[in-house]
C-alpha cells in the first residue's frame, strides 16, 4: 500500500524540543501533543498540517533528548512518514517502536521542496516525487525493524508474538 502526502520541509538538527516543546510534556496523549507539534520550529504548523502529510528534514532529525513524546506528537498529527538526510539514533528507534514510516535518504531530503507531493511504496522500496516527476530507490528497513513497523509498533509486535 502506497503512502501519498504533501511535504513539510525542515532543516538540519531539528531537536525534540522543536518537535514538541517541553512545556507540553504534561501529557502522553498523541492527539493533545499533536496540537503543538513542531510549533517551536513553525508556530503555524499545527494548524497547517493535514493527516497524511509528510515531514522531510535534513541531517540529525530528532536530536536532543530521548523523549518518546517527539515521535508520538508527529504520529498524533497523523503525519504519514518522516524522511530525513539522517536521524538521531534514539529518535529513529522511538519512531520505529511506535510503528511509524521513517526513511533515511540524503538524496530525497536535498531534492524535495515544501509543498511537493510524494508517494511512498515501502514494499517496492520506491519514493516518487509526483510534483517533480522524480523517482528514488530507498533502502528497506532491516527485517526485525520492518516487522515491528508493520505490526504497528513494538507493543503490537510483542502482543502478536506472545499470542
Amino acid at each position: 500500500m502506497a503512502i501519498k502526502g504533501r511535504v513539510w520541509k525542515f532543516g538540519d538538527d531539528v531537536n525534540t524540543d522543536e518537535i514538541i516543546p517541553a512545556r507540553y510534556l504534561i501529557t502522553t496523549d498523541p492527539k493533545e501533543l499533536a496540537k503543538h507539534v513542531m510549533e517551536d520550529a513553525d508556530p503555524e504548523f499545527p494548524n497547517k498540517v493535514k493527516p497524511g502529510d509528510i515531514i522531510v528534514g535534513g541531517k540529525n532529525f530528532g536530536c536532543g533528548s530521548s523523549r518518546e513524546h517527539a515521535p508520538l506528537a508527529i504520529k498524533g498529527a497523523e503525519i504519514s512518514a518522516i524522511i530525513a538526510e539522517s536521524f538521531a539514533r534514539i529518535f529513529y528507534r522511538n519512531a520505529i517502536n511506535l510503528g511509524m514510516t521513517i526513511i533515511e535518504s540524503p538524496e530525497i531530503a536535498k531534492e524535495t521542496d515544501e509543498g511537493d507531493e510524494l508517494e511512498i511504496d515501502m514494499e517496492k522500496g520506491i519514493v516518487k516525487n509526483l510534483t517533480k516527476g522524480k523517482e528514488y530507490k530507498i533502502k528497506p528497513l532491516p527485517e526485525d525493524l520492518r516487522k515491528i513497523q508493520e505490526a504497528g509498533g513494538l507493543m503490537e509486535y510483542a502482543k502478536a508474538r506472545l499470542g
